[in-house]
């Protein structure tokens, strides 16, 4: 794994795992992250981008689509592509909390805010 990808890694589970429910596990050979056992993101095989559950991929592939994108793979999901190389860290955050939200059941969503 290249030094970026662990810096990008790093970054991810930094945001994410002090979340209500989340965990880590691996998924196609590479880091996944999951809430409430639906998978929210994870690092593609390519470990240049991640694969990350969105249900606004229009609004930000119209923003960069350099930087967010989709394969014919993605067309029917509620995933998008994110180059970790060119993504912003704080669109990378609000991805992934958003991600996290969408995904999460209201008792999870809950424990955020009691903390």
């Amino acid at each position: 794994m290249q030094d970026k990808t662990l810096l990008a890694l790093t970054f991810i589970r930094q945001v994410v795992l002090s979340l209500p429910d989340v965990y880590e596990q691996i998924c196609f050979d590479t880091p996944a992250f999951y809430v409430n056992k639906h998978i929210f993101a994870r690092l593609k095989e390519d470990e240049e981008n991640l694969v990350v559950h969105t249900i606004e991929r229009e609004k930000w592939m119209d923003k960069d689509p350099k930087t967010f994108f989709i394969t014919d793979h993605y067309l029917k999901y509620k995933y998008m592509l994110v180059n970790l190389d060119r993504v912003e860290p704080e669109d990378l955050k609000q991805l992934l909390l958003t991600a996290w939200e969408t995904r999460a059941n209201k008792t999870t969503l809950k424990k955020l805010t009691l903390n």
